[in-house]
């Protein structure tokens, strides 16, 4: 089959949390997306285990990239690029990624790309619902994230509006869930719980929305302190929990503000389209208050479906295919993982005094341990 010249075959690799994600991406069409979770083994102590999930990685990581190319019928050989998330996200873990990106770019003689995780998890929506509009304003809510960004140009120009200054809101479901006795993860099983609760039983706060709060950021620590002390007190008085009716009435106070956020957001930019991402994107309730809300201020909802929604292989690699398709340039052999990678670095490209740092935020992501690599690759054609 003839291949178009703007659609360039590339394989992402995700490794920024639990999830060893390999994707195969073709222009905007998905090939490949395989994952591998370590979800079960973090799972007996209520949250990830930094170390768990390195060593997961590690062992994860060879089978999950072949199983990618099998699912997708190509050879490595065809790729045109390898892409890989160079941050934000636990640094054992992006390391094995990173570590493993240079590995396959470096033998195969491909380009490497080292890109921001949150950009791609804007971006993977392109795989189901065609080019992003420019400008798109896009509601990103995880585990670790809760961020509002404007997105001119998702390979160069994505704007933070505002973002958690405490929990996110995935770290707050996870809370309250371990409160509830319920599990780990936290997402799925308070929505379960919660379609079967009333949303107005109880009236829980919502965070930073008061007339002098920042109107665009989040706080939901306070929302998850005050339902622990609302459970404790039924507890202390010897009468049950209604658990669903306390799920649905925290699940509705964080949606309601997340929703009511990016809402505004989009009018006060003038943008006419919301894309929401992230694991908590998978929330039914989200979804159904995001469509109600969007709809009456006539903006349009994207939501890619909900296993786009948590992170994998594929949104990284979307996100490389689009950078290989703009002609942005690539990344170093010395590319380091960074944990706190600024959502302002959608990639991070060669060290280039010319381009290198296009966007002038003069943040260097080169350390000099990196150099032993280079030291390494010579020696391995001297010995």
């Amino acid at each position: 089959m003839a291949r178009k010249a703007d659609e360039p075959l590339v394989l992402g690799i995700e490794t920024s949390c639990d999830e060893t994600g390999v994707g195969i991406v073709r222009g905007h069409t998905l090939l490949a997306d395989a994952v591998a979770s370590s979800v079960d083994e973090h799972a007996r102590f209520g949250g990830v285990v930094p170390e768990v999930a390195s060593r997961a990685h590690l062992e994860a990581m060879v089978p999950t990239i072949e199983r990618a190319l099998k699912e997708a019928g190509v050879a490595a050989k065809d790729l045109d690029g390898i892409a890989v998330t160079a941050g934000p996200g636990l640094a054992g873990a992006l390391l094995v990624g990173v570590s493993a990106a240079k590995a396959y770019a470096y033998a195969l003689g491909k380009p490497l790309y080292g890109v921001n995780h949150l950009a791609s998890h804007i971006c993977v929506d392109q795989l189901e619902h065609g080019p992003l509009p420019e400008p798109t304003m896009a509601l990103l809510v995880s585990g670790g994230h809760s961020s509002l960004l404007l997105a001119p140009d998702i390979t160069s120009d994505v704007r933070p509006l505002g973002a958690t200054i405490d929990d996110a809101a995935g770290e707050a479901f996870d809370k309250v869930a371990r409160v509830l006795n319920l599990g780990f993860p936290g997402g799925p099983v308070i929505d379960r719980y919660a379609r079967e609760g009333d949303p107005d039983a109880i009236r829980f706060p919502r965070g930073l929305t008061g007339s002098r709060d920042p109107i665009y950021d989040f706080s939901f620590s306070g929302l998850k302190t005050a339902v622990a002390r609302w459970i404790e007190a039924k507890r202390a008085a010897g009468e049950d929990v209604p658990v669903a009716d306390v799920a649905a009435s925290f699940q509705e106070a964080v949606v309601d503000v997340l929703t009511r956020k990016a809402v505004r957001a989009c009018k006060d930019h003038g943008v006419e389209h919301l894309m929401i991402g992230g694991g908590v994107a998978a929330n039914s309730r989200l979804r159904a208050m995001a469509a109600r809300r969007c709809e009456d201020a006539g903006i349009t909802l994207r939501v890619p479906r909900p296993k786009l929604c948590t992170d994998n292989g594929a949104m990284v690699a979307a996100l490389g295919a689009e950078m290989v398709a703009r002609g942005r340039s690539a990344s170093s052999w010395d590319l380091s993982a960074d944990s706190s990678l600024p959502v302002t670095e959608t990639h991070v490209p060669a060290e280039d005094h010319d381009h290198g740092h296009e966007h002038g935020h003069g943040h260097s992501h080169t350390h000099d341990h990196d150099h032993v690599h280079e030291l390494s690759k010579k020696n391995l054609y001297e010995s």
